[in-house]
């Protein structure tokens, strides 16, 4: 159970997908003002629909996916949790409450902290996927992290 990864696949949704997602837009609206017409008039929606989507983008991207954790790792009665150059230890019973995002993809883990860390006062997570046939069913990673932090309150409690 020691130093168990939790996290999943975040370099490809945080570094690769936005890159991937702003060079396409580009890219089309590029050919599209070359090749396209040469009036403003019929040259606008290859302007503005791409702009549109860039914001929207950026906009789902930093609600979303920008504020995720790099790396939570489980290290016994604790999480090592790394975002950026910041790497935190976060002992389990000072988790307040675990919460995991049913419907979004990426599916998201938030960690509610009681005490402000360097990270702040909520770690959010896309934990390692696996497969499912039912998209009702629980997540593991985040039924598990349940598990943990309720017994890692009660061990606290009874000291």
């Amino acid at each position: 159970m020691n130093g168990e990864t939790l996290s999943g696949a975040t370099f490809f949704i945080k570094r690769v997908l936005p890159v991937a997602w702003l060079g396409f837009l580009l890219i089309f609206m590029v050919i599209g003002l070359v090749s396209g017409p040469h009036e403003m008039v019929d040259a606008l929606p290859f302007l503005l629909m791409p702009l549109i989507m860039a914001a929207s983008g950026v906009f789902i991207f930093r609600k979303l996916v920008w504020d995720l954790a790099d790396d939570v790792s489980l290290a016994g009665d604790a999480l090592i949790v790394r975002k950026g150059g910041i790497e935190e230890r976060i002992r389990l019973a000072e988790i307040m409450n675990v919460s995991v995002t049913q419907m979004t993809n990426p599916t998201r883990i938030s960690l509610r902290l009681r005490k402000k860390c360097r990270l702040g006062d909520e770690v959010v997570f896309m934990p390692k996927s696996e497969f499912r046939f039912n998209p009702f069913a629980r997540n593991m990673v985040g039924e598990k992290l349940i598990l943990l932090v309720d017994r890692a309150r009660q061990m606290d409690a009874s000291r």
